[in-house]
């Protein structure tokens, strides 16, 4: 089992940055293929990014592909996504999520989710 514990959501203006943490706990997280999602209001939950276990290796979505990055430190069993130059459509709730499966981008795939955070971009 793994749990996980997203954090660092917040209301920031448009151009401005969040830097979201999510920290896991049980057995071997640092096995695991991390990834982010979002879930806008209308919308169905998006793949972002993802992270391999070493950290070595990233995928991101188009969408976010030079404004936000992901990575990990798996010392302290947590996982980042650094989001720059937010925009009105980033607005949503952002899940970190687990998963054996090597760079999956759909939510079926992922076995362990977070409870989310809200992130919220005014312009």
């Amino acid at each position: 089992q793994v749990q996980l514990v997203e954090s660092g959501g917040g209301l920031v203006q448009a151009g401005g940055s969040l830097r979201l943490s999510c920290v896991g706990s049980g057995r071997a997280c640092n096995i695991y293929y991390m990834g982010w999602f979002r879930h806008a209001p209308g919308k169905e939950r998006g793949f972002v990014a993802c992270v391999s276990p070493s950290g070595g290796s990233t995928y991101y979505a188009d969408s976010v592909k030079g404004r936000f990055t992901i990575s990990r430190d798996n010392a302290k069993k947590t996982v980042y996504l650094q989001t720059n130059n937010l925009k009105s459509e980033d607005t949503a709730v952002y899940y970190c999520a687990a998963t054996r499966v090597t760079f999956a981008t759909t939510p079926g795939s992922y076995s362990y989710w977070g409870q989310g955070t809200q992130v919220t971009v005014s312009s």
